[in-house]
């Protein structure tokens, strides 16, 4: 079985969440938006299960591996209904104004969010897709926890490792700074990985790709007119609508990677 020591580095990205989201998230003393909670149980879910699929095929539990694998269906769903939350969050403050650094940056992390889900929707379907190709399969799942690191390692950057912030922009400018550094970062590594095994590292590489254009795209979003229209635009349309959007594109990269993955019926012999 491919990326024995996977667990390990799928429960580093848990700590790491842990880590930067502790202020906000885990240890805030006031109220928590529900879509915060529906983002980190689902985003938290969906690496704890990541780690249970890896450890059951690695001790042959292959039916209870098949098992989880149907609950991703539900799951993945649930995970991009999350992160569409969390646009629409920032969207309703983006409009409300008042707040500055919503105002100037709110549409890079809205985009930014938006490269993310249809980074896990590619990354989904291919995983389906390939899943009788053990070393594509679980390199495509594995990728997925790659689009999760940015958001929490920039901000344990923030708070406990400015001097990492080589680019130095004002704030808030600041905070798109150390999300295109981790971005630059999931790059790196993922094309490390890709490095070692070119024949059956196209998961790192698409992973590597979004990485790097979530980054750019982010950091120079607030100097595009249009970026920040389309943003507006967004903002305008019914929670409600983009919510089921969500959902449907979810169910459906399961859907049609489930169908893309079916082996191919042969044509049965026409008699003489």
């Amino acid at each position: 079985m491919p990326y024995r020591q996977a667990p390990y580095w799928v429960g580093f990205v848990l700590l790491v969440i842990m880590a930067g989201f502790w202020a906000t998230y885990f240890g805030a003393s006031g109220p928590v938006p529900l879509a915060f909670h529906v983002h980190a149980i689902s985003s938290m879910t969906w690496l704890v299960l990541l780690i249970v699929q890896q450890v059951t095929i690695q001790r042959r539990a292959n039916e209870l591996h098949r098992w989880l694998g149907r609950a991703s269906f539900v799951l993945f769903p649930f995970l991009i209904f999350g992160f569409v939350m969390i646009i629409n969050i920032t969207a309703e403050s983006y409009t409300a104004g008042g707040n500055p650094v919503a105002s100037q940056i709110g549409p890079s992390f809205g985009i930014g969010m938006g490269i993310a889900i249809a980074a896990y929707l590619t990354l989904f379907y291919l995983a389906l897709k390939h899943r009788r190709n053990v070393r594509l399969h679980a390199g495509y799942m594995l990728a997925t926890p790659l689009i999760l690191f940015e958001s929490p390692f920039s901000r344990v950057m923030d708070m406990y490792l400015p001097w990492m912030n080589v680019i130095g922009s004002e704030f808030p400018q600041a905070i798109l700074d150390t999300i295109t550094i981790s971005d630059g970062m999931v790059a790196v590594f993922a094309l490390w990985l890709w490095s070692r095994n070119r024949k059956h590292g196209a998961p790192w590489l698409i992973a590597a790709g979004f990485a790097a254009l979530q980054g750019v795209v982010m950091w120079f979003a607030p100097f595009i007119p249009a970026i920040t229209a389309g943003f507006a635009a967004y903002a305008a349309t019914p929670p409600g609508v983009t919510l089921a959007l969500g959902i449907v594109a979810g169910g459906a990269a399961a859907w049609f990677g489930w169908q893309a993955g079916k082996p191919e019926r042969r044509a049965a012999a026409q008699p003489a």
